[in-house]
């Protein structure tokens, strides 16, 4: 399945600034769905990305099946991670079908990604078991060091695509009220919110603080209470 979707496989390599706040980002709110979620067994999960979360949930869920539209991230995630158990099917999220039903669907930093998130949404209600629980994060633009840029006027507009959203493939940036637009309309309700990384200052100059772990941890664990401050949003929709 050769698509336009391979050319942003660039951004799953680990060569780029913004890794410092993926790893971050990717390697929290996994742990978090794992912690609301010990009951479910299997998991369909969208998109690999850079390959954090889908490692993190293949250690917990027995059934684990990962659906993705770029040849090119299938083959760079297999050769970073070749003992990961994780079914993967190429797919387009749109045109995925299936008779499964599981426990626990994610969409991780996904919605930014595609043409209609609310379509897409809406089409996975169908695989969802009965008791089921799904879980969506995303970007928020309105971000702490966002927020501190836009009131000293070095930033336009805090919904401003950077080059880096475009390389990763980005469509949009959310916000706690636009989001919830979104859940609402796809026929969803928000039933859990949280902060995912509460980042107070521009990644540059996060990584040349070098902040302890510990302070990195402490910028995640507040930020689960200000999802309207933190880098992303998790949310649990019914």
């Amino acid at each position: 399945m050769k698509n336009s979707l391979d050319q942003h496989v660039r951004a799953y390599e680990g060569e780029l600034q913004y890794d410092f706040d993926n790893e971050i980002l990717l390697n929290w709110y996994p742990q978090r769905i794992v912690n609301h979620t010990q009951e479910c067994k299997s998991l369909l999960e969208l998109g690999l990305g850079h390959g954090y979360s889908t490692t993190i949930f293949s250690k917990h869920y027995p059934r684990h099946v990962v659906l993705d539209g770029s040849n090119a991230v299938i083959q760079n995630f297999k050769s970073k991670y070749p003992e990961c158990k994780a079914e993967i099917v190429e797919t387009y999220f749109e045109k995925f079908e299936t008779e499964e039903k599981f426990d626990l669907i994610v969409m991780g930093f996904i919605l930014e990604h595609v043409d209609d998130p609310i379509l897409v949404m809406k089409h996975f209600k169908k695989f969802l078991a009965p008791g089921g629980r799904m879980f969506i994060a995303v970007p928020n633009a309105e971000v702490l060091n966002r927020r501190l840029g836009y009131a000293a006027g070095m930033l336009k507009d805090m919904q401003e695509l950077s080059e880096n959203d475009f390389i990763l493939g980005h469509q949009r940036y959310y916000t706690v009220p636009t989001l919830n637009e979104d859940v609402i309309a796809a026929g969803y309700s928000t039933i859990l919110k949280e902060g995912i990384y509460l980042k107070p200052l521009a990644t540059s100059q996060m990584i040349a603080l070098q902040f302890d772990k510990k302070i990195i941890h402490a910028f995640c664990e507040v930020g689960i209470q200000y999802p309207e401050l933190c880098c992303g949003i998790l949310a649990e929709i019914k």
